[in-house]
């Protein structure tokens, strides 16, 4: 009786390991409007929200969110974490070296800058952008001023305060805020970096890779992808 019941008890436990399994762990950073954040209930929403929700239906995953910092969120990954960031990423050479990318879901989105003044020199000024982020890269490799801050929030705070002259991030991002903050202005000039913005996946993990591609390109063919990229206004449609 006893050996009846560890054997049901291992089953059980068994047949729970597979469930746990089947979870595949969506990580996104839950701080940069529209692409990802949190809403006044608490939970994950926007433009990325909405796409990640859809392509696990029709790639038949279940899926289940999870809120990771952007500085620790590839390492994080490549830890086993979560399964898949889905967090305004843009596909890099430099990334691609470290993790694997799904296709784009997203066009090259142009990062532009934000400023208190419409006379700001960027190429003699002090940039801030968020650590990590292709703007930082950019910035660094012209040999410009560069401040790093590890959320998006505190790139915006650094221009208000006078710490930072303009900061560089994604013009879907900064225009909302801009158009807020009758202090804070764009600047006319827009800089084209990075390949689009895809998913960011184990390079081991090559069958989840080619089910969210499915499910990408099935998107981009019935048109569904262009609402929700129109819908959340955050650059040019497929």
């Amino acid at each position: 009786m006893h050996k009846l019941i560890l054997t049901t008890a291992a089953l059980a436990f068994t047949a729970q390991m597979g469930m746990a399994q089947d979870v595949t762990r969506l990580g996104t950073e839950g701080a940069y409007p529209p692409w990802n954040f949190i809403n006044d209930s608490g939970e994950i929403a926007g433009f990325e929200r909405e796409l990640g929700d859809e392509l696990c239906a029709r790639a038949e995953l279940t899926c289940e969110w999870v809120t990771n910092d952007w500085d620790s969120i590839i390492p994080n990954l490549v830890s086993g974490n979560y399964d898949v960031i889905i967090a305004g990423m843009s596909i890099t050479d430099e990334r691609d070296e470290v993790i694997d990318f799904s296709q784009n879901y997203s066009q090259p989105d142009p990062s532009a800058y934000l400023a208190t003044t419409a006379d700001v020199d960027v190429e003699g000024a002090v940039i801030a952008a968020q650590a990590s982020n292709i703007q930082a890269a950019f910035v660094a490799e012209q040999g410009w001023t560069l401040l790093e801050f590890a959320t998006p929030e505190e790139t915006i705070a650094a221009v208000r305060n006078g710490e930072a002259d303009a900061v560089l991030a994604d013009k879907s991002y900064l225009m909302p805020i801009a158009e807020e903050d009758a202090g804070l202005v764009m600047l006319e000039r827009d800089e084209m970096l990075g390949g689009g913005v895809g998913l960011g996946l184990r390079e081991s993990d090559t069958e989840l890779k080619e089910k969210f591609n499915a499910a990408i390109q099935s998107m981009k063919d019935d048109g569904s992808l262009n609402e929700l990229i129109t819908k959340w206004d955050i650059g040019e449609t497929f």
